[in-house]
């Protein structure tokens, strides 16, 4: 893991680590991989699913995930278009 992805992932993770303080720290990613519907073993949980998961935790679930938003439009055809580079 780069070292700014573990920087990214401590600071998701101390404010939300702090509400759960009676948990030890595997314990609450356990937890968060639970929550983000995680089924592979443990082990393989990567720092995407983490930093995706605490992003989003506390967000509407139709939100947009972060990253996504950017290249939403709310017309298919103008996707369409804008994908296919003849309207910018």
């Amino acid at each position: 893991m780069a070292c700014h992805r573990v920087e990214e992932l401590l600071e998701l993770l101390e404010p939300e680590w702090n509400r759960a303080s009676e948990q030890s720290l595997v314990e609450f990613l356990m937890t968060l991989a639970k929550e983000a519907g995680w089924e592979k073993p443990f082990a393989e949980l990567s720092d995407d699913v983490l930093i995706y998961h605490l992003k989003m935790r506390h967000q509407d679930k139709n939100a947009a995930i972060p990253g996504l938003q950017k290249d939403y439009e709310d017309d298919f055809k103008t996707a369409i278009l804008r994908a296919r580079g003849i309207i910018e």
